[in-house]
């Protein structure tokens, strides 16, 4: 919304600021950190007066981690508040890519409440059926592939970049849109497993937003695409702003659920995170970079995978616990050593993905 301020710059010359993608994406950032600074302590409250029992603990899992019992979950909640009010408030809303990823954050937070809210009703750790969120979750990845595809005027709309080469390319053609459903739909899940311990995926998921943040507003400049060898993508620079709002929610967020957490973030917010940072890497075309930016997920998916295959085929247990944050709860880590030691990780792999658009 204030961007259209800039439209009366030729008779008020200090809104011309309003243009600024920079100064939009900062405004963004402190907008939704306020927003969830002062309403986190109200909003916390209204949680803890709807959930009476608040969020289910696995009975199967660490023990230390049954005096969580009682937390209110779906705090998610708060930070895609928080994005949204920032997002219309800051970034130029005639921007498609705006909308596209507006969708997928409220289209895959609707699959995370509805699974927390079952799990809230029936005071279970199950929630809504596995197909069923995945059912959900590839209805809104396919009509945002198919949409992101549609704002693409090149010949890249179905065509994947690889990280650390600048002339090689992949054209997936009709395949592309199964690769973005997986694309979508495994980060979704792999921020959700990581979302196991107090404060453990914020810095993680603020991390790789940043370095989508970065790739965007390369991306949606021609002078500095074309001089680091990466696609030009039209219009992807306003996605800078809806990263800053991002940054700012997850960081307002994090200041409640930091150790011992005042409330959780639940599948509301882990979902909607996940399936966005898909978003813009598919946006942005740098959908394999994903990989290593998100490093941290990756290897928590990983790990559960390999831990449940091992036990059908093997009978036997990889991991002491599976997601790998409980492996290293269970040598004896203590959960603060363990989110401090997951953060440094995201951080560095943040840094070598960024180091690939120089090494190519």
């Amino acid at each position: 919304m204030f961007y259209f301020l800039s439209f009366l710059s030729d008779e008020f010359s200090w809104l011309n600021i309003f243009r600024y993608i920079t100064f939009r994406t900062g405004g963004a950032l402190l907008t939704a950190f306020a927003i969830g600074l002062i309403a986190g302590p109200r909003f916390i409250a209204w949680l803890k007066s709807k959930q009476a029992n608040g969020q289910p603990i696995r009975s199967n899992g660490p023990a230390t981690h049954l005096v969580k019992q009682g937390t209110p979950t779906m705090g998610g909640l708060l930070i895609l508040i928080a994005i949204l009010i920032a997002t219309l408030l800051w970034a130029n809303l005639l921007n498609p890519y705006v909308w596209v990823l507006l969708f997928v954050l409220l289209g895959f937070g609707l699959a995370g409440f509805l699974d927390d809210y079952l799990k809230l009703t029936e005071n279970n750790s199950k929630g809504v059926s596995g197909w069923q969120k995945i059912g959900l979750q590839a209805a809104v990845s396919i009509i945002a592939c198919v949409w992101m595809i549609s704002l693409e005027n090149g010949s890249m709309g179905t065509t994947l970049t690889l990280p650390f080469f600048k002339n090689i390319f992949l054209d997936l053609s009709y395949f592309y849109i199964p690769f973005v459903l997986v694309v979508f739909i495994g980060t979704s899940n792999a921020v959700n497993l990581t979302d196991g311990l107090d404060g453990l995926v914020s810095i993680p998921v603020i991390m790789t937003t940043f370095v989508f943040m970065v790739i965007a507003y390369l991306v949606g400049r021609i002078d500095y695409a074309t001089y680091l060898h990466v696609y030009y993508v039209a219009g992807a620079g306003e996605m800078v702003v809806f990263c800053g709002a991002l940054i700012g929610g997850v960081l307002g967020f994090l200041w409640f659920n930091t150790h011992p957490a005042r409330v959780f973030m639940g599948d509301t917010g882990s979902l909607a995170l996940g399936g966005v940072l898909g978003a813009l890497a598919v946006a942005t075309k740098h959908e394999l970079l994903l990989l290593i930016a998100g490093g941290i997920f990756v290897l928590e998916a990983l790990s559960d995978i390999i831990q449940v295959g091992s036990y059908k085929l093997r009978g036997k247990r990889v991991f002491l616990m599976a997601p790998l944050h409980h492996h290293f709860e269970k040598k004896g880590w203590s959960e603060t050593t363990v989110v401090i030691r997951f953060w440094i990780v995201s951080i560095l792999m943040a840094l070598v993905a960024l180091a690939t658009l120089k090494i190519r």
